[in-house]
């Protein structure tokens, strides 16, 4: 018979699907294997037949290592949640996920530790912990995609705030007369520089008679713009480029509130290349009030993947159980 092993079990839940898996606790004789699931499975979140919530605890018992022993598990959740209290306060496109205490729900069905964090927090601990991040102990983690997130790492410690809300990098006003975020509110970073903001722009430049190649396709998005732009389209160039500014503009305001070693940008827009960082970059020189903040910075891009919220999980739960 194989000798009984410590396991933990990391979840990612998102509106689209749901991934769960089994990681071996770490082993000095296995190096490198604590990142390597013994076990994995996704499905849809939801289903005709059963509720999200049903669904992840039919996934979870699933995956159970029957044979090993369960330290801990810990959640990636969508939207505002609080760690503490183990509560998810809004899940985007979970139907009823409002104030839902997963942590108590999945201990008392388990009856093992559950650990809850916001996906883009857990991100960030993911790369701190095993991804661009190892070795920094100033960690800023910016995620753009369909919206922008992100997560902060301060002295080795992922910063949460009082109820767990912190980090909303995507959500500060960078201009109080701009387009409406999908938060409701006018002005947001994300309104102007995730995705579906690029995607927005040059749909109203071409609506405006814009010359571009991107007008023979359908409402583009934001990967039409960036191959686009690859291409040399203007309009699709001019967009990366309005981008990278707003986004640079903020990052320089949170180089000034967290003094990171590291910028880490993940999420499929950060994958656009030159075309949106060196104008990021030159916002960020041209905005910040020393150059000492630039001094020995790191900006790189993420090298999780579509792994970061399993192994922001894992870090989670890992790191919980040491402290």
């Amino acid at each position: 018979m194989s000798p009984r092993m410590d396991t933990y079990i990391a979840i990612d839940i998102g509106g689209t699907q749901i991934r769960a898996a089994v990681y071996p606790a770490a082993d000095s004789n296995r190096s490198g294997s604590e990142t390597r699931p013994v076990k994995q499975k996704r499905i849809p979140t939801q289903g005709k037949n059963a509720t999200p919530l049903d669904r992840l605890i039919d996934l979870i018992a699933e995956i159970w290592p029957t044979g090993d022993t369960v330290c801990s598990m810990a959640v990636a959740a969508p939207g505002p949640n609080n760690p503490q209290l183990g509560i998810i306060y809004r899940a985007p496109n979970i139907p009823g996920w409002e104030k839902l205490p997963i942590v108590q729900i999945l201990q008392d069905r388990f009856k093992v530790p559950v650990f809850l964090g916001n996906d883009a927090n857990l991100a960030a601990l993911g790369e701190w912990k095993f991804g661009a991040g190892q070795g920094h102990h100033h960690l800023l983690y910016v995620t753009i995609s369909t919206g922008i997130g992100g997560g902060v790492i301060i002295d080795d410690r992922l910063l949460l705030g009082y109820h767990g809300l912190a980090a909303e990098i995507g959500h500060v006003t960078v201009d109080p007369n701009g387009p409406l975020c999908g938060c409701g509110h006018p002005g947001h970073l994300e309104a102007f520089a995730s995705g579906t903001a690029i995607a927005r722009y040059v749909s109203e430049q071409l609506a405006q008679g814009v010359p571009s190649s991107l007008s023979q396709i359908p409402n583009p998005s934001a990967r039409d713009i960036s191959m686009a732009a690859e291409n040399g389209d203007p309009l699709a160039k001019a967009a990366l480029a309005r981008a990278g500014t707003y986004m640079g503009r903020a990052l320089a305001d949170y180089l000034h509130i967290f003094n990171p070693s590291i910028i880490i940008l993940g999420g499929g827009v950060s994958r656009s290349g030159p075309l949106l960082i060196e104008p990021l970059r030159a916002a960020m020189v041209e905005t910040i009030i020393s150059p000492e903040y630039m001094h020995g910075l790191v900006i790189t891009t993420a090298a999780l993947g579509d792994d970061a919220g399993l192994l922001g999980a894992l870090a989670l739960a890992q790191t919980v159980q040491r402290s």
